[in-house]
Parts: structure tokens; sequence; C-alpha cells
């Protein structure tokens, strides 16, 4: 673990975001907070609340509220380099988050498009170097599920916060450099990774009338895994009956998805510079948790 990263000693907080583009009261920005904890075999993440962001201002907010934490975020944090090169887009990262997150949705889906209908089928999307391994969505991805409006609405939003971006080399002019204790820090992630490690049949829905009794034990399973620490993550859950009842309970998985996002992101911190690849391209980042081999 290099000197950047917080550990279960430090008092940094972990959160976990379920991002939406288009937060309301009754599909908010979920969002996990707990704090490091230390257990005997692997560190612990406590869970202590989640929060419901019913705006993008709301979300405003949270990015600034003060640290030490680390945070792991559900939404795609780059595009792919072969699309970003292929539109002549700006390479350096920072750059390209303000020139995206300025476009009008209209237009990217109008590039988007162009691009898929120049592909054969089977062959429509660019693809990210992490995106694949992590069975997520292409960055790309405009509709079912919209990542790329996830992207638009977001990641501009946090940089403009400030945040440190290990995946990205911004922040810290390396991952070396010690970050102060004030700095909040962000990682990419996918819950669907973690998730697909206890089962690979669906555990949500956001259609009440598909939120059945197998989702809900699939839900179940992952959320006895997450607690035994045998979901590939080498940090455990820490969870009160009250909250594992209202995990279990809600049908959208959004509120799992949060405490997955939030583990994914401690996970990461206990490995060698984030568990990031020796080679990692700072524009397109990388997903928390996934492995680079």
């Amino acid at each position: 673990m290099s000197e950047s990263q917080p550990s279960p000693a430090d008092g940094s907080l972990l959160l976990g975001v379920d991002f939406t583009s288009a937060p309301t009261r009754k599909k908010p920005i979920t969002v996990a907070v707990g704090r490091w904890g230390c257990g005997e075999r692997r560190p612990i993440y406590q869970l202590d609340e989640i929060r419901g962001l019913v705006s993008l201002s709301d979300y405003e907010a949270f990015l600034q509220e003060s640290g030490p934490w680390l945070g792991g975020f559900d939404l795609p944090f780059g595009q792919p380099r072969q699309l970003i090169e292929h539109e002549g887009w700006p390479t350096d990262w920072p750059k390209f988050v303000q020139f995206f997150c300025a476009q009008p949705r209209a237009a990217l889906r109008d590039t988007f498009k162009r691009w898929c209908d120049a592909r054969p089928s089977g062959d429509k999307f660019a693809w990210r170097r992490a995106d694949k391994p992590a069975g997520s969505s292409p960055a790309m991805r405009w509709t079912n599920p919209p990542v790329a409006w996830m992207m638009h609405a977001g990641i501009g939003r946090m940089l403009d916060a400030g945040l440190v971006f290990p995946a990205h080399r911004h922040g810290t002019s390396s991952t070396h450099e010690r970050v102060a204790t004030k700095h909040r820090i962000a990682l990419e992630a996918y819950p669907g990774f973690t998730a697909r490690k206890v089962c690979r049949t669906s555990y949500k829905s956001d259609a009440t009338a598909n939120q059945t009794p197998e989702r809900a034990a699939n839900r179940r399973a992952i959320l006895r895994a997450l607690v035994a620490g045998e979901a590939g993550l080498d940090i455990g859950l820490e969870i009160t009956p009250a909250w594992s009842r209202r995990l279990l309970a809600d049908g959208s998985g959004d509120l799992l998805d949060a405490v997955i996002c939030g583990l994914q992101a401690g996970h990461a911190a206990t490995l060698p510079e984030y568990g990031l690849p020796a080679d990692l391209d700072p524009l397109e980042g990388w997903i928390a948790s996934v492995s680079p081999g």
C-alpha cells in the first residue's frame, strides 16, 4: 500500500455511490456511508447509514463534504481511447471530461450512433480496457443502461469538486505522493462485477412486477457472502440486522449496490497502487477490484 492510500487506521470514511443521472425522490442517488474497521483476518467496512440524494444539486453538496474519505462511484469516469482519438477529442483526461460534459447529449448520441452504425453486428461499440473484464456495459452506451449519460451528469461535477482520481493520475502528481488528510478520493466502481462472483442471475429490478422472490433470494446470498468475506474482496462487511433487512427488502437493488461500491473501494485500497495496472491508461482509467491480469 502506498503512502497515498487510506487505511483502516487513518480515520477515513468509506463511501459507496449508486449513481443515477436523473435523481428523484423515488429513484435517488444512493450513498452508503461507513467506516473502516479492523477484523481478525481482514479490514471491515462498518456500514453506518445509507442516504438518498434527490437532485444533482444535492450530489454537488455531497461531493464538497469534508474528508478524509474514499468513495467507489458506479458511473464511468472515462470513454474508450479508440473512440476519443477517432473523434479528435481531447486526450488529456481533465480536458476531456470538461469537453465531454459540455456537449449536448443529442450531439454525443449522434456521434455514438454514427460509430455503431459503421461497424458490424456483434462489434458495434468501442470498449475501455477494463469494461470487458468487469462485465460492465461499454462506457459509450447511451441506452439500456444509459451509462454515457451517467458519466455526462456525474464526472464533471466530481472534477469540479476537486476530488482525487488515482486511476486518472489526477489530484496528485502520482499515486506515490502523500494525500493530505482532507482529500476526497474517488474510484470507479461496478457492483455487478462483485455480485456475479456470488450469483449469475439477476438480483434486482426497478420494475415492481419483476421484483420476484428469486431476485430476493439472490440478494440474500450476495449479502451473506459480503458479510462472510466470500465475494472476492479483501474486506468484509459489518452491518446491523436493521440495515440487512432494508437491503434485502429493496427490490431495486440500489441499497445493496451502494454498499458493494464502498466495499470495492475499500478492497482496492488494500492493494498496492489501488490494484491499478502497471500500464494504466489514465485517459480510460480503471474499475476498482477488477484484476489487471
